[in-house]
Order: structure tokens, then C-alpha cells, then sequence
């Protein structure tokens, strides 16, 4: 777990207390990071922010993305060189709930964050803004989205993180694009899964909370298709290309697609089936009836951009994901120390 390009390197980290943030405030601090991390306190309790006490050993703020003001005073005293930014709203349900909230952290949140670094943080050379596969206009087509394909969103989420797409765009374009400008790129992954997910309104958790109370659970979409992978997968794509960018500036720009392999293409009911399995209960799922929201039948990835530019491939299976996933659960179950569980995973993950 060394790269000699993060040792000492000034990083900023927004949405660090989330889920995905969690995972890679652990892993840039191990790779020797000099890590600063912003976000709203843990959105969940319990929280992987809390169990594998991701605070330890970096600077970290409880702050809105939304707060302009003062996401330009961090900027300006902490310089980053890199900065990924994860902070968002990203649940679908929730967004119709509460659009406002979704459209405001999503949109205005990263326009607060690039224009932070647009006046306040010269030092910054690589931006990695983290989106979604939601992003693109949902044709349901049996093959894989491309980079240069339509951007749409039928939810507030959805259409959220597609206009976060073009304000990141229009910036590149605007002002991150001349000599000594920092390179801007945007990362859209699938459905991320791994241990310390506690969202509400999200399979595997749901799943989880299922188990540990021994009541049946009831799905919304079982036929659905979606790109499932594990939190390690992509967030190796991430730090590979903000190496890139670091090394090779605007070269590596724009956007980029890091999906699961095509095995992982799973529906919800063979995920429900095999983690049940993989966690030894006898707890069952069952299709809940009613009104439905909308949401995309079917849902694919073309990463075959980051294959080849950046020589990244998605590493881990649907099977063993859901393995590591059990296994990180039980682990907390058994009040085992879960930042050295959570380090052992990253330590044996093997990309390829």
C-alpha cells in the first residue's frame, strides 16, 4: 500500500465522513497523504466514519459544500495540490423527497468547491470530481454508456449529478484549462458496494439490517439490472487517474467511466439471493406492491476509455464483493477493531 506520488502530498477530501469518502480518506492516508477532508458530519449511525475512526491521523472539518465562503477560506489555507471531490446528496429516494437539498449540495456545492480553487488555492495541479453512472440520459440499452454519450436524469438526483457533469465541464473550459491551470477530470462509477454502508434505501444495508434483525425484507425492483462493484474497484480508478493528471495535466481531463465487469452485472434479486446465502440466515426477500418511483430497468457502463488510457480494470467479482462485505459486517459485529479491518482489506486488494 505505497506510492511514492502521495507521500506528503497536500490532498483535499470533501464528503470524507460518508461512505465512498470513508473508504478513501483510509486509503490516501496509508498511501502517505497529507489529507484535509470536508463534509457534513456522518450521515448515518452507525457510520464507517466513526467504526473505523477515519479521522485518525488527518485534518478534518464539519462543513457545508454549500457554505461558499467557507470552503474558499479552507482552500486558501490549506492549498491542496489534489482534490477529490465526493461531497453530495446520493440517494434517488431522497432526492424526490427533498429536490431543493439534492440540486443545491450537487450542483452549487461543486460550484463552490471549483470556484475555491479557481481564487483561493494556486497550488492546486489535479480535480477529480466524483458523479455517477445515473448521469447519463437512460435509454435502457442492453450495452454500455460512453463517455461521449448524452448526459439527462429522469429523478432530481439523477439530473442532479448530470448538471454537475456540465458545471464541472464549463469550468475545465473556462478556466482550468491554460499553462500552470490545474487539470479537471470527472469520475462516474456504478452501484458501489463494500462494509461500512449503513444508507438508508440501499440494497445491501437494507440487507444488513435485515439480518441482524431477523425480519424478512421487502424489495421495490427486483428485476432491475445494475453495475454492481466493490468501493475498492473504482476508487483505484480514482487515484489512478489523479496520478495521471498530477503527471500529465490536461492530457487526462474530462470524463471517465469506471465500471464493474461484465459478470457483475447482476439483478437486485441475485444480489438479495446471494448475500442471504453468504451471511447464513434464513431471513428471506420479498417484491413489495404499491406505487413506485421511477427508476432505470437496466443500467451499463463502457470503461474500455480507462482500460486503455489509463490501464485500469475493475479486479474484484460480484461474489467475492459480496464476501468482503459479509466479512467486513461480521467483523463489526464481533467488535473487532474496524479501522486495522478496513486497512487489511485495502492492503489486500489487488488491482490489475
Amino acid at each position: 500500500m505505497t506510492a511514492p506520488i502521495w507521500q506528503g502530498r497536500r490532498v483535499l477530501l470533501t464528503g470524507h465522513t460518508g461512505f465512498k469518502g470513508g473508504w478513501l480518506a483510509l486509503w490516501l492516508k496509508g498511501l502517505g497523504a497529507q489529507l484535509t477532508g470536508l463534509a457534513l458530519p456522518p450521515p448515518t449511525n452507525p457510520s464507517l466514519f466513526e467504526m473505523a475512526r477515519v479521522a485518525e491521523g488527518m485534518n478534518s472539518h464539519f462543513q457545508d459544500i454549500r457554505d461558499a465562503a467557507g470552503i474558499a477560506a479552507l482552500m486558501a489555507k490549506t492549498q491542496p495540490e489534489v482534490v477529490f471531490h465526493l461531497a453530495a446528496q446520493p440517494l434517488v429516494r431522497r432526492s424526490y423527497a427533498d429536490p431543493l437539498e439534492t440540486y443545491s449540495t450537487n450542483v452549487m456545492g461543486t460550484a463552490n468547491l471549483l470556484e475555491a480553487v479557481r481564487t483561493a488555492s494556486p497550488a492546486t495541479r489535479a480535480i477529480v470530481v466524483v458523479t455517477t453512472d445515473k448521469c447519463y440520459e437512460n435509454r435502457e440499452w442492453v450495452w454500455g454508456y460512453r463517455e461521449s454519450d448524452p448526459l439527462g436524469g429522469h429523478d432530481p438526483y439523477s439530473a442532479s449529478k448530470a448538471a454537475t457533469e456540465l458545471v464541472a465541464a464549463s469550468y475545465a473550459k473556462s478556466y482550468f484549462s491554460g499553462p500552470g491551470a490545474p487539470a479537471l477530470a470527472t469520475a462516474r462509477a456504478g452501484n458501489v458496494i463494500g462494509g461500512g454502508d449503513w444508507a438508508a434505501d440501499r440494497l445491501l444495508p437494507d440487507l444488513i439490517r435485515a439480518c441482524e434483525s431477523g425480519q424478512d425484507l421487502s424489495i421495490r425492483y427486483p428485476q432491475a439490472i445494475r453495475p454492481w462493484q466493490h468501493v475498492l474497484d473504482p476508487l483505484a480508478g480514482y487515484l489512478r487517474l489523479a496520478e495521471r493528471l498530477l503527471e500529465q495535466g490536461h492530457a487526462f481531463a474530462g470524463a471517465w467511466n469506471f465500471g464493474p465487469a461484465e459478470g457483475n452485472l447482476k439483478p437486485v434479486s441475485w444480489i438479495a439471493d446471494h448475500f442471504l446465502a453468504a451471511w447464513h440466515t434464513s431471513t428471506a426477500w420479498q417484491r413489495v406492491e404499491g406505487a413506485e418511483l421511477h427508476e432505470a430497468g437496466i443500467l451499463k457502463l463502457d470503461w474500455s476509455k480507462a482500460a486503455h488510457l489509463l490501464g485500469w480494470r475493475p479486479s474484484m467479482s460480484i461474489e467475492t464483493a459480496i464476501e468482503r462485505v459479509v466479512e467486513w459486517h461480521k467483523a463489526c459485529i464481533a467488535d473487532q477493531d474496524m479501522r486495522q479491518f478496513s486497512l487489511a482489506q485495502i492492503a489486500a486488494y489487488r488491482p490489475l
